[in-house]
């Protein structure tokens, strides 16, 4: 047996003696689905500026949604191209096939492209919003698009011609109260298994369950082909993509 198979055996015989899990996603979960993952590998911007000569990271930040809505659009609409027409994948799959057999399962996703939910997920935290829900920033008139080829450039609300913006958290915005509430309420309450997938992990609220889990003593997984913020100090590390390392976790662990 390679060293990747005893990995995944041994996170199999790890989940078969658990009852509750959170799994942490970022970018790269979805990147199966044919999504880019902006920063990691095969990256849509990753750190290239923009045709507008500045980050991505500025062109969808709050404030230049303010001051400039086309410009944040403009690069809005990129990134839904690129994810027009996709579906979930195996990972997301297995996640919400897991929820039903385990007793307490919860995602917490960097991902604003709704697959978690698509996939049957229930239990899921979008700590960063949705990109198909939009909401008027004047009236709060809210809607929902299956894609942005819906919609206008850059979006009026019909009612009271205000600017139009997803319901997502730009950079240089605060993340949504009762969804940070409902974290710490889950955290609080602590899981016997903690995965990190997919995600650079560069944020502090994304980084830090894994590193209170370690400190707990509870066993941690991190599931990338990059190394990450946190790839030092998770038990085990998995260089795999997301689909393929969670459907022969899941299999293994069903088989006794």
């Amino acid at each position: 047996m390679n060293k990747e198979n005893g990995a995944l055996a041994q996170i199999a015989e790890l989940l078969r003696n658990c009852k509750s899990i959170l799994f942490i996603t970022g970018a790269g979960i979805s990147a199966d689905s044919g999504l880019p993952t902006y920063r990691g590998i095969g990256g849509l911007y990753n750190g290239k500026l923009t045709e507008d000569g500045v980050p991505v990271e500025t062109a969808l930040a709050g404030q230049t949604l303010e001051s400039r809505p086309e410009v944040t659009w403009k690069y809005l609409l990129q990134i839904e191209k690129n994810c027009r027409n996709a579906r979930f994948n195996r990972a997301h799959e297995v996640i919400a096939e897991m929820e039903r057999h385990f007793e307490r399962v919860w995602v917490l996703t960097q991902n604003i492209d709704g697959f978690h939910h698509a996939a049957g997920s229930r239990n899921v935290i979008d700590i960063h919003g949705d990109m198909h829900k939009l909401i008027c920033r004047r009236c709060g008139r809210r809607s929902t698009v299956k894609d942005y080829g819906e919609i206008d450039f850059p979006p009026e609300c019909p009612a009271c011609k205000g600017v139009i913006r997803p319901e997502v958290v730009f950079f240089g915005e605060m993340l949504p109260e009762d969804k940070v509430r409902l974290l710490s309420r889950e955290l609080r309450q602590g899981f016997d298994i903690y995965f990190s997938i997919g995600t650079t992990s560069v944020f502090p609220y994304i980084s830090q369950p894994i590193i209170t889990a370690r400190y707990l003593g509870k066993p941690t997984v991190e599931i990338n082909p990059a190394d990450s913020e946190i790839s030092d100090i998770v038990d085990i590390k998995l260089r795999m993509r997301a689909s393929e390392a969670l459907d022969k976790i899941w299999k293994d662990c069903q088989k006794r």
